[in-house]
């Protein structure tokens, strides 16, 4: 390469590396948003934002220091998310078409810069041409790589997971097939009865080895705590996550979700849990599981609490409104105002604020809730609409609401605070 192409293409990465996160963030948004088989839980979503920061970084670095795509290596992150994905049965196609879409807004952005790059337009040509080039034998050979680590990781899967039962498992959730004694027979498991659903999962800096084996010797300890009428159903999601249902009597099936509250705060130990609300037969078996699922997005998107219940007040609401967490936070923010801000003291305002509110206005029920004086409550209750900056009365549904995404979601749909 002549010394002036390159001396053109340094600067043009020297303006597009300044452009990365901002790429990044564009890509992973519009892949989420545009590919459905790649729209998962918020761990999953996490991932595919790393697996997209890697392979940006690498070839963006590649261009700008004249690196040889010999001498580079696939980002772990990108190998790792085509792992995952496999896990949980995303077809191949969906992960190339990513790489294809995700190549085509690069160069566009790529175009961007070249023609704000101030070059003649015969460099900038040859500078496009070179970038065009390089980009396209990278994500030639980028998608030769995760396709290996795919097909590996699929056969592994297949293989060494609890296969038949956990298929066939998958197989009832998709379907509406309705034959409870013909279910209860393909999967072992009792589908007559009122099934309490469940998904674990231990952190990922958890550091541990034993997650699956561990999550569904936590299940059978969580069954016999609730005095389960038959063995529970485990099944692996992924190498990080199990499903569960614990089979019950309806007699003991309202008190369920609290007495596995209290077991898992009486275990330190325990992974992280979200439970569906106890609903009776093949319906009620997919059901709960769903209701779990969205507990579990909820979860993972606060990132604090060990157990959650799709019976708690609030959570499905929170779960339906927070599907986009974007859009959430600058609604949010919209909403309250400087209230939105990620403080100890608005946090306090806030919380004080939403059980005012979901007591009817009554200072003394919210005092009751909060152990609070009732003077206390008042002065938190105008010091919040101060920091709102504007009456309540005007827009009082928006408000609970915005304070209920606080209460569940917490930093994920809050404003950072500036540093002190």
């Amino acid at each position: 390469m002549n010394p002036a192409l390159n001396e053109a293409i340094a600067v043009v990465m020297t303006r597009l590396i300044k452009r990365q996160a901002e790429v990044v963030r564009a890509v992973q948004r519009h892949l989420a948003s545009d590919i459905a088989d790649l729209r998962g839980d918020p761990e999953i979503l996490e991932l595919m934002a790393s697996s997209v920061e890697g392979n940006v970084d690498t070839i963006f670095h590649a261009l700008r220091h004249n690196i040889s795509l010999e001498n580079i290596e696939a980002p772990t992150a990108a190998l790792e998310y085509a792992r995952r994905i496999a896990q949980r049965g995303v077809p191949m196609n969906a992960l190339v078409r990513a790489y294809r879409l995700g190549h085509g807004m690069v160069l566009d952005v790529a175009a961007e810069e070249i023609n704000q790059a101030g070059l003649d337009p015969t460099t900038s040509l040859a500078v496009l041409e070179r970038m065009t080039t390089v980009t396209f034998r990278y994500i030639d050979w980028i998608t030769q790589q995760v396709e290996v680590v795919y097909e590996d990781e699929r056969d592994r899967w297949l293989t060494n997971r609890n296969s038949t039962r956990a298929l066939r498992v998958r197989e009832v959730l998709a379907t509406t097939t309705a034959d409870p004694d013909a279910l209860t027979a393909a999967i072992g498991y009792p589908m007559r009865r009122t099934h309490l659903a469940a998904v674990l999962w231990y952190p990922a800096d958890s550091g541990r080895e034993d997650g699956l084996a561990r999550l569904e010797l936590f299940l059978r300890e969580v069954a016999e705590s609730v005095a389960a009428q038959d063995g529970p159903l485990f099944v692996a999601a992924d190498r990080g996550t199990g499903w569960g249902w614990i089979p019950l009597s309806p007699t003991a099936a309202p008190a369920a979700s609290d007495k596995v509250k209290q077991f898992v705060t009486d275990h330190p130990d325990a992974p992280r849990v979200a439970l569906g609300t106890p609903l009776p037969g093949v319906d009620g078996f997919r059901r709960s599981h769903r209701q779990a699922r969205r507990a579990q997005e909820v979860a993972t998107a606060a990132g604090a609490r060990s157990v959650t219940a799709a019976g708690d007040p609030g959570l499905a609401a929170a779960a339906l409104l927070g599907n986009n967490l974007d859009d959430a936070r600058q609604w949010v923010t919209d909403v309250l105002g400087p209230l939105a801000s990620d403080t100890a003291n608005d946090a306090r305002l806030r919380e004080t604020l939403r059980v005012f509110l979901a007591h009817a206005n009554s200072y003394k029920s919210a005092a009751e809730e909060l152990n609070l004086h009732f003077n206390s409550v008042k002065y938190r209750v105008l010091r919040a609409q101060d920091r709102r900056g504007r009456p309540i009365s005007e827009d009082r549904l928006d408000v609970e609401l915005a304070l209920l995404l606080c209460h569940w979601y917490g930093a994920a749909v809050l404003v950072a605070a500036p540093p002190s």
